[in-house]
């Protein structure tokens, strides 16, 4: 079928998203034909567009969030049928691997090739001027169509909103899932959230349906502060200095119990600022990408070391997507998740480059591509 999408073509550039005709394959073995109602705008997919992310092909279809109504289903497929609701997770789980079956499906191995550039069975679904084109994630949330692995496709309940479903399928997740999993948050515990964008702002709702006493979120921009105290942050501070001042006079100088760190880009200072904020036997939690050539990190090992902390790295709020998609959504009708909150903005298609600028500049927790 013909559609549209928005591709790059020179990843690492900052070229932006070119909005132009692609055609997407009928699904295939375990395959489904997903219709979007949205897709949400996520740092990741910036991050093949300014390097952070560098990738050695060309083009992609970028998205990697979205929920929408099956369309079509290939051979094999009998978990969804035509009309289902799902959410699209941006990490496949096979269900059968080690990591899967143990409760980690956030590790499946499926998930370590999702910036290939092709399908997983090596070839391409979505073709443009000629060319094969890869897919964020297997997916490329970023057209109104995707022809998505079953393995990645979650079937939801009908009476839930997609366009708000369809940020459970990445930043809502990944930011719950590093207070209430990867932290090992503790009733009473004192939180620092580092960082509250799209992530960073549901890590603060995870602290607070963990029952953390209090949760500090550090953000330089205002907006951003005044959302974290809305979504249950009971501070909110621009900077760590700030942060430290609080988190001294909080816990007589102990530190913060788990500090969490959800920034757009991770460099190498900010992980020692992090320890500096985090009491003896606590807990670092690091959510943010980092560049991935980055090696060098100003890090005090000793103090480390002897203090007994702990740095959890964490990959997809470590949550089990089977298990917390239609959990968190359950949370969300039930009135203890704000999902609508979270959508400052919603864009046209075509409107994409905007949607990232608002995205760099601040301006949205989460902005969402609304599809007809």
């Amino acid at each position: 079928m013909k559609t549209k999408g928005a591709l790059l073509w020179e990843p690492g550039t900052n070229s932006g998203w070119s909005v132009e005709e692609i055609e997407i394959d009928p699904p295939r073995e375990r395959e489904v034909l997903v219709k979007l109602a949205a897709s949400g705008i996520c740092h990741s997919d910036h991050h093949l567009d300014d390097g952070v992310i560098p990738l050695p092909w060309a083009p992609i279809l970028g998205g990697h969030e979205g929920a929408g109504v099956v369309t079509e289903v290939g051979p094999g497929v009998t978990d969804v049928e035509v009309g289902d609701h799902v959410v699209l997770s941006f990490l496949p789980s096979c269900g059968k691997c080690k990591m899967c079956v143990g409760g980690r499906s956030n590790m499946c191995a499926l998930g370590s090739g999702v910036l290939a550039g092709t399908a997983p069975d090596g070839s391409h679904r979505v073709h443009a001027r000629g060319k094969g084109v890869g897919c964020m994630s297997y997916l490329g949330t970023f057209s109104p169509y995707v022809c998505a692995p079953l393995d990645a496709t979650i079937r939801i309940d009908r009476d839930i909103p997609l366009d708000k479903a369809a940020l459970i399928g990445c930043g809502v997740p990944t930011g719950w899932g590093s207070s209430v999993y990867a932290a090992d948050m503790q009733l009473n515990d004192t939180v620092v959230v580092v960082g509250t964008g799209g992530v960073g702002i549901n890590a603060v709702q995870g602290a607070r349906h963990k029952g953390a006493r209090n949760i500090i979120a550090i953000d330089p921009v205002e907006y951003k502060r005044e959302s974290a105290l809305r979504f249950g942050a009971t501070h909110a501070v621009s900077d760590y200095a700030e942060a430290a001042q609080l988190v001294e006079r909080m816990t007589d100088g102990q530190g913060a119990d788990r500090v969490i760190v959800t920034v757009g880009v991770a460099y190498g200072n900010l992980m020692n600022q992090a320890q500096e904020l985090t009491r003896r036997g606590g807990v670092m939690v690091l959510t943010a990408a980092a560049p991935v050539t980055q090696r060098d990190v100003d890090f005090d090992l000793f103090t480390f070391a002897m203090s007994g902390k702990r740095l959890q790295g964490c990959l997809y709020g470590s949550t089990n997507s089977r298990n917390d998609v239609p959990a968190l959504l359950d949370l969300y009708r039930d009135g203890k998740l704000m999902l609508d909150e979270l959508v400052t903005k919603t864009y046209d298609l075509e409107d994409i480059n905007q949607a990232f600028t608002d995205l760099q500049e601040g301006k949205n927790l989460r902005g969402v591509i609304r599809y007809d």
